[in-house]
């Protein structure tokens, strides 16, 4: 059931152009409406049978404020009910009155809603500014004005919400004829000391051989970061599988990218932010992206996120915006395990630390 959720209508001046996008975006379609979060509570005492796999654009509509009420109540409502979102999928659509915070809110509702279960297909974020500024460009390349181009937008990524499955996968499924998952892990750390392999290593040891795992290090070598090619460069390359810098990322990640069910980024929080190597791997994937973007839209990404201290959630955050609402992969409910762990081996230590690998071993096997 296709079901859209009014998040702060009722408090933000500037709603009645969000209602005029989705009322375009929604003709002739049969939907449900919840207003408030009542209406989400009460949905959750129907069995669960009834709640799978319903379909939710979640609607923001902010104050002048950039935040209301009736949003961190929703906030609230997904974090107190880790579960409810479950065989679920969604999308986003975010409208402001400012030029500030669309995106920011976008994201987080993405990782709140990921938390509790929900699954997002790739790009599932459209925001719009005030000014809808931020639709210039498409409007010009779709000959458009903006406000058009604004509600073809949300058009299309409702189309996109209707027709997602959150078990499309370009290989075939795992059973006793078909090949195994296969899956990419990425990581840029120290295997001595690195409480972020200790957790992927808890990981693999549960999914053991029921899928092909490939683990490529951008430690070793140089790995250079974009810098900046102009399109038609960056588009020649990206149509031949490479990228004007090659080393590492050519020859190694651009491959396993291509052949791979899932991919996993092993992620230690540095300063708050995703390390320099894997903001590197994720900026080059762009030549990648060019050419095979809709092959991305049927590859999962997945995350374990480790902080010394904390802000795990600031990282896998960006790994959404990056990885998701870029680069159009699929975000599969409960994409990401954070921890926090500080000293070396201690992420062994953490009280329940094996079921939560083993969870999340089941999520990458699923």
């Amino acid at each position: 059931m296709l079901t859209l959720v009014k998040i702060g209508w009722q408090e933000a001046p500037g709603s009645e152009r969000m209602k005029i996008v989705l009322t375009e975006a929604l003709n002739n379609k049969k939907y449900t409406t919840m207003e408030r979060v009542p209406d989400f509570t009460a949905w959750l005492q129907q069995p669960a049978q009834v709640r799978k796999e319903t379909k939710f654009i979640f609607a923001v509509s902010l104050g002048t404020g950039a935040l209301n009420a009736a949003y961190i109540d929703w906030l609230n409502c997904f974090l107190n009910n880790p579960d409810c979102l479950v065989e679920c999928t969604g999308v986003v659509v975010v409208d402001g009155s400012g030029e500030l915070f669309t995106k920011k809110i976008g994201r987080e509702l993405i990782f709140v809603a990921n938390r509790a279960g929900c699954a997002f297909p790739g790009q599932p974020l459209i925001e719009a500014t005030g000014s809808l500024y931020n639709f210039t460009i498409r409007a010009q390349l779709q000959g458009l004005d903006n406000m058009a181009a604004y509600q073809k937008a949300v058009k299309d990524l409702v189309e996109k919400l209707v027709a997602f499955s959150a078990t499309a996968s370009e290989l075939p499924k795992i059973n006793d004829k078909r090949p195994k998952k296969k899956i990419a892990v990425i990581h840029a750390s120290i295997y001595k000391t690195s409480n972020t392999i200790l957790l992927w290593n808890l990981v693999k040891k549960q999914i053991g051989d029921k899928a092909e795992i490939e683990e490529i290090s951008l430690r070793n070598g140089e790995v250079i970061d974009c810098r900046g090619c102009n399109y038609e460069t960056c588009l020649h390359f990206g149509e031949q599988g490479s990228c004007f810098y090659g080393g590492v990322i050519v020859e190694k990640v651009y491959p396993a990218i291509s052949h791979s069910d899932d991919i996993v980024l092993l992620c230690p929080n540095y300063n708050d932010a995703v390390s320099a190597n894997l903001t590197a791997f994720i900026n080059r994937l762009t030549a990648l992206f060019r050419k095979k973007f809709a092959m991305f839209a049927h590859k999962k990404i997945f995350a374990l996120v480790v902080s010394g201290y904390s802000g795990g959630d600031i990282v896998a955050e960006q790994i959404i915006d990056a990885m998701n609402c870029n680069k159009n992969f699929i975000l599969p409910g409960k994409f990401a395990l954070v921890e926090t762990a500080n000293a070396p081996q201690s992420i062994l230590q953490c009280q329940g630390i094996e079921q939560r690998a083993l969870l999340m071993a089941e999520r990458l096997l699923q």
